[in-house]
């Protein structure tokens, strides 16, 4: 509270001391009517309007940090409360029949009131886009960062299925083939249980560089899940990408890997599997593909 006072204290004090002097004005030219002769529906309708329309101000002050879209609205509002309001006086104070002025106090804030009101909703319509756009944008941004791998500069699973469904309706529009490359790592567990899981996210990201520096410009390498990478080789057929996949897995095996606080030699290797698309989806192309890569590490003899 003191702060939306301390924030908005003049726009208030200027509301107060002009309809303190609307009122003096009346007071000091009129005289107060009866009873009888007060308009109980025109001081309901005409003071309530006012009424509202302060709720609505002190809302607005209250609700906005300052700036021009909120001076506009706050000064609209402030006019058209003060019409009401001059309105209401009108209802309780009888001028004279010469004072002319009255009539200007009561009906002139008004348009201007609304004018600024517009104005205000036009530059608040303004200013609500652009905070959508920019909210548009982070909320882009965080959706993108989350189809990426935490541990590796890699796409994650949600994002290779939907680079193979972009690749699979390229390759069907230029009729060239398509076809990917799995990478497993062997006995990655054992690396974690021995040397802790920064370790081995060290040797993931090992990994992860030494497979992007040995596939071409055109392939896209994601990491699929834990020790497990896929590449999308487009326009490729099975034969190269069989190629490549022997390129990949001796690449692995000669990798010089040495542990972080020991400085002791790795030797990984791993278990590759290669599929080239036919009619299938993304799915059913990865069921394949892990298919083949179960088949190919149970022929893989396992280190004692």
């Amino acid at each position: 509270m003191k702060s939306f006072l301390r924030l908005h204290t003049w726009p208030l004090v200027g509301l107060a001391i002009a309809a303190n002097l609307g009122l003096q004005l009346y007071l000091a030219t009129g005289e107060l009517k009866s009873w009888a002769q007060i308009d109980w529906m025109d001081v309901a309708g005409e003071g309530g309007s006012a009424v509202l329309a302060l709720v609505w101000l002190i809302m607005l002050l209250r609700s906005r940090p300052a700036g021009r879209v909120t001076r506009l609205l706050a000064l609209g509002l402030a006019c058209i409360f003060f019409s009401w309001w001059m309105d209401t006086l009108d209802e309780f104070v009888q001028l004279p029949q010469t004072v002319a002025w009255d009539n200007w106090l009561e009906t002139a804030p008004m348009p201007i009131g609304l004018l600024l009101l517009t104005l205000g909703i036009y530059h608040l319509n303004q200013e609500q886009r652009a905070i959508s756009q920019q909210m548009s944008k982070r909320e882009r941004l965080f959706r993108e960062h989350r189809l990426f791998d935490k541990v590796t500069p890699l796409g994650a699973a949600e994002y290779l299925r939907q680079q193979i469904q972009r690749a699979l309706a390229e390759a069907c529009e230029m009729e060239q083939p398509l076809s990917l490359v799995a990478v497993d790592l062997d006995d990655f567990d054992a690396i974690n249980r021995r040397y802790g899981q920064d370790e081995g996210d060290a040797v993931l990201q090992a990994i992860a560089q030494l497979l992007m520096l040995n596939l071409r410009r055109q392939d896209l390498l994601c990491r699929l899940a834990g020790d497990r990478f896929v590449a999308v080789l487009p326009n490729t057929g099975e034969a190269q990408a069989r190629m490549i996949a022997e390129e990949l897995q001796q690449a692995v095996a000669s990798l010089a890997h040495r542990t972080g606080r020991h400085g002791e030699r790795l030797f990984l290797r791993a278990s590759t599997a290669t599929v080239m698309a036919l009619e299938d989806d993304p799915e059913q192309l990865l069921r394949r593909l892990n298919l083949g890569l179960a088949q190919a590490k149970q022929r893989l003899p396992r280190c004692a």
